[in-house]
Parts: C-alpha cells; sequence; structure tokens
C-alpha cells in the first residue's frame, strides 16, 4: 500500500475513535504512526521532484511568505509591500510561480515571497501543493491572507501547514529524549501531565523504535505535543494573521469579525490602507534589532544599521563582521538602552539591544 493510502486510512481511523481515557492510549499509537508516515512522505516528495519544484534564492535579513486561498490579495499586499510586480487580477490562480519581493523598513531588507494560492488538499499535492508549501518551511515568519468574506479559511490553512510540519505560533514542546542501549525507558517530569499518560508515552517511543531512554519533560504537553517533540520534521515558525478587502466590508460585519478575530491585521490592500502598520507588524514578529557600528576614532554610522535577532551578542554580532573580529577581540563598548552608562565596557556575551551603538577593539 502507497505511503499517502496508509495515511488516509490512519486518519479515517483516528476520526472514527471518540476520545476518551479508555482509548487515548490507542490513539497515540495511531497518531505516532500517522506522523511518522508524514514524515516519509514529506522526506519523499521533496528527494524525488527534482526539476520540478519552485527554486527560489533567498536573500536579505528575514524571509516571510504568504500563505492564502486564491484571490485573496497577496499579490496585491506583495506590491504594496515591496518593489515586487507581481501580477493582479480579478479571477483565481492569477499567481501560477513564486514571486519575491524585497521590504525596505527601519534599515532591514525583509525578503517576501507571493506564493501562488493553496487549496484544500495542497499538503497531500493537490495542485502542486506540497511543492508551494515547501517554501513556507524556511520562512521566518509566515503571513496568512484572508479574504474578509472568508475567514472560515483560517482553519484549512493551519491544518494544510501542520500538515508539513509547521507549527504556527507554537512553541517548542520542553521535552528531551536521552537514548540508551539498554535499561528501558525511564520516564520523569517537572510538572503533573495531565494530558498523557506513561503507558501513553511509552507506546509512542515504541512506534519511533526507541526502547531504552532516558525521558525528561517539563511542559504539560498532549499527544500531539510529544509527539511533535520526537518528529525532527517540525518547524516552529510564527504566524501573522491579516484580514484583507476590509473596505467591502459593513462596519456591523467587521466590528464582528474583530471580536473573533481580535489579533488579526486589517487591511485594504487596494487602497494603501493600514500598509505602514502592516510593515511595523512583520518587522516585530521578526524580532530584528538595529546595531549601529562606531570604528574606533570615527562616528557611528547611523544611517545603514546591522540588521540582527533580537537578543543577539556581541560575539554573534562580531561573527557576522568577520571571525577574526572574535579570535582577536579584547573588549567592545557599547552606548544604548542595554547598558548602565554610555560607553560601558563589555563582553562577547553582552546581549544587545534595539539601535544600541557599538564598538569593537581587537588585539594589535
Amino acid at each position: 500500500m502507497a505511503v499517502d493510502d496508509r495515511i488516509k486510512k490512519i486518519e479515517e481511523e483516528i476520526q472514527k475513535t471518540p476520545y476518551n481515557k479508555a482509548t487515548s492510549h490507542h490513539i497515540g499509537k495511531l497518531k505516532a504512526k500517522l506522523s511518522r508516515l508524514k514524515e516519509e512522505s514529506l522526506q519523499r516528495s521533496s528527494s524525488g521532484a527534482k526539476g520540478k519544484g519552485f527554486h527560489i534564492k533567498k536573500s536579505g535579513d528575514s524571509t516571510v511568505v504568504l500563505v492564502g486561498f486564491p484571490s485573496v490579495g497577496k499579490s496585491t499586499i506583495l506590491n504594496q509591500l515591496t518593489n515586487a510586480e507581481s501580477k493582479i487580477g480579478e479571477y483565481e490562480f492569477t499567481t501560477l510561480e513564486i514571486i519575491p519581493g524585497i521590504m525596505e523598513y527601519k534599515g532591514a531588507k525583509i525578503q517576501i515571497f507571493d506564493i501562488p494560492g493553496i487549496i484544500t488538499g495542497a499538503s497531500k499535492g493537490k495542485g502542486r501543493g506540497k511543492e508551494i508549501l515547501s517554501v513556507s518551511r524556511n520562512a521566518d515568519l509566515v503571513v496568512v491572507v484572508l479574504d474578509v468574506f472568508n475567514p472560515q479559511h483560517m482553519q484549512v490553512i493551519l491544518d494544510e501547514l501542520r500538515n508539513i510540519g509547521i507549527r504556527p505560533n507554537e512553541s517548542v514542546p520542553d521535552v528531551t529524549v536521552k537514548k540508551r542501549k539498554m535499561g528501558g525507558i525511564n520516564l520523569s517530569s517537572t510538572i503533573p501531565l495531565t494530558k498523557i499518560d506513561d503507558r501513553t508515552i511509552r507506546s509512542i517511543l515504541n512506534e519511533y523504535g526507541i526502547h531504552s531512554a532516558d525521558v525528561l519533560i517539563r511542559d504539560d504537553v498532549n499527544i500531539d505535543q510529544f509527539i511533535d517533540s520526537l518528529d525532527t520534521n517540525c518547524r516552529y515558525i510564527p504566524m501573522l494573521l491579516v484580514i484583507n478587502k476590509i473596505d467591502l466590508a459593513d462596519a456591523e460585519y467587521l466590528q464582528k469579525l474583530k471580536s473573533e478575530l481580535p489579533n488579526a491585521i486589517y487591511v485594504a490592500a487596494d487602497q494603501g490602507y493600514h500598509m505602514d502598520l502592516l510593515r511595523e507588524e512583520i518587522f516585530q514578529q521578526l524580532e530584528l534589532i538595529r546595531i549601529y557600528l562606531k570604528p574606533q576614532g570615527r562616528k557611528a554610522d547611523l544611517e545603514e544599521p546591522l540588521i540582527v535577532r533580537k537578543d543577539s551578542t556581541v560575539e554573534e554580532v562580531a561573527l557576522r563582521l568577520h571571525r577574526d573580529f572574535v579570535r582577536n577581540f579584547r573588549q567592545a563598548r557599547v552606548w544604548g538602552s542595554s547598558v548602565k552608562f554610555p560607553g560601558q565596557k563589555v563582553g562577547l556575551e553582552h546581549h544587545l539591544q534595539d539601535q544600541d551603538v557599538l564598538r569593537i577593539i581587537i588585539k594589535k
């Protein structure tokens, strides 16, 4: 039986099985099998589709992917945010290739991809869906775009993303599994486990071929989260929800929708409405900070900051500049909110904050 057929069969069995304390062990085993088969299917599709997939070249400080159903306005949003010229039309499947653009904002160059609209069943290969969605797996941020009149599409998109191993806006489960050659499963947790029992944990481990290991759980995980902790295929990526075409909806409908989806960004891309708000939210979600460099004996360059991840250290910035800066590092001085006084002397382990001015002093 083909992998996709086996996946379908297990999914059907899970749907038919009522979830309760008596069946949780059986469902746990089924979900573990399902996870392994999905991982196998994804690996096969990525290795076996040479020459057929979408080839993209990443550039810039971060990568963002616009995901949504056809004709929700992704191309218009891309054109508004970047220098791209993505084709726009009032009919479905206008975008047939992946269109890149660069959004320049606060000194950062953020690459944004407009991918073809996805459809239900995309993660199972429908409409080249696997190839399209696979682009999202390497993104730093997924922006889900919904038509104002079709908010129900959000759950479909979330399901499709989860099916290819993306966990939008989820934290990595705090589970450690250290395999051993013998001795069985030694299970311990720092908090009471209310969503999964020992028997189910051991069955899932057995399904993954793990028979001897030290297992430490620090989160009150459920079955899916424990399986995810064993699945090397999972990608934990932040997600931003955007509701487009709000200029077509009346005030009463919009107010009700905002109460249901309060964390979304509401835009009218055709009109350029709330595009500045969207730019800022993308920048914040990516958790980028600006570091201004001050060469010794010269003024700081306040025009072109170095863009790094939030909470980056002096060492990480030094490595971005040149590895010799770390090898020959003597000290650094920082002006900004990460230090107590201007020009404070710091070491490689010092964590920088947005708009800090940094001078690295190396041995001569």
